[in-house]
């Protein structure tokens, strides 16, 4: 019988993405389906208890063992659904996977997976990739991480021995990134045909852009509107902006001109002004605070740009939103 060259370990969170667990176990049962004998690959699903997890779809799945001990895997991959979590995890959960981190254990976060990894306190030191939807709540919630340490442009984030992903597609690449380290490219490229999907690569890919960007906008557009996102507290510039995306200022101000009928700075004072709004309704922070962490000079420029834009101070438009609240 030949010996098994990588174990992985399944973490289902309650309300987890069944795509993102069916994109890695599909793959898998595929390539042990391919010989004769036992495949390459072994892989349990591990929880506290052997009770059902519910997906976000409302199919469950029943854990095939215990958590135990997390060395007994090279991979432990946290599966997470695509909504803000909800549930506080286990002190038990992040004790182990506190352990299978000092144990040198490759980590892996899909979805909303990253705000555990966050929690248990694994991910101190490396670059994490979450979903544009939901990196605000995130950086509320884990103020530790910065800009700089987060990924919202694209999809996947490798880091030595931490895997990151927001979900959807690339959740396949990094099972193929994987699951390549240990089994032939043939055989892998062989079960995607089975399963009718062409890999990717995941540093070109582009994570969904907000609601107000046209789905078919340029790459660079969607990943520029990304970044202005992450970075509203710092006020990115032009230059700086247009550099990580490898272009020169000039095209960057052309692509937003041609698909989105403005300019970049013009669309990062919006997105700076909703972020103030924002904060305004759901946090008890100063004005001065507020401007200060939505990038604006002090709190009277952003006094004005916000009176300019929703047509009252920001003062006004907190207790109009507290009303509306309360009235609830």
């Amino acid at each position: 019988m030949p010996e098994i060259s990588v174990r992985l370990g399944f973490v289902l969170l309650p309300q987890f993405a069944m795509g993102a667990f069916a994109a890695f176990t599909d793959l898998l049962g595929l390539l042990d389906a391919q010989t004769d004998t036992p495949g390459p690959c072994s892989w349990e699903v591990v929880a506290d208890t052997l009770i059902p997890v519910r997906s976000a779809s409302g199919v469950q799945v029943v854990p095939t063992d215990l958590l135990g001990d997390p060395l007994r895997f090279d991979y432990i991959v946290v599966v997470g659904g695509p909504h803000l979590p909800q549930d506080i995890p286990g002190p038990g959960l992040l004790a182990w996977l506190r352990q299978a981190a000092r144990g040198g254990r490759r980590i892996a976060g899909l979805c909303n997976g990253v705000f555990v990894l966050a929690q248990a306190g694994v991910m101190a030191g490396y670059r994490l990739c979450v979903s544009g939807d939901l990196y605000r709540d995130f950086s509320d919630r884990y103020p530790v991480f910065g800009p700089d340490d987060l990924v919202t442009d694209q999809p996947v984030a490798f880091d030595r021995r931490r895997i990151s992903c927001a979900g959807g597609p690339a959740v396949t690449d990094v099972a193929v990134r994987i699951l390549s380290r240990y089994v032939p490219q043939a055989d892998i490229r062989r079960a995607l045909r089975l399963l009718q999907i062409e890999a990717g690569e995941p540093h070109r890919q582009v994570q969904p852009p907000p609601p107000d960007v046209p789905a078919d906008s340029p790459p660079a557009v969607r990943r520029a509107v990304l970044l202005i996102q992450q970075y509203a507290g710092q006020a990115l510039g032009l230059a700086d902006l247009a550099s990580r995306l490898g272009l020169s200022p000039r095209q960057l101000q052309r692509l937003f001109h041609q698909h989105l009928g403005t300019t970049p700075q013009a669309y990062a004072r919006t997105v700076r002004l909703r972020l103030a709004a924002w904060m305004l309704r759901q946090t008890d922070k100063s004005i001065a605070a507020i401007a200060s962490d939505c990038g604006f000079a002090d709190a009277a420029h952003m006094g004005r740009t916000f009176r300019s834009e929703y047509g009252q101070s920001p003062g006004v438009w907190r207790r109009q939103a507290d009303m509306q609240k309360n009235t609830v």
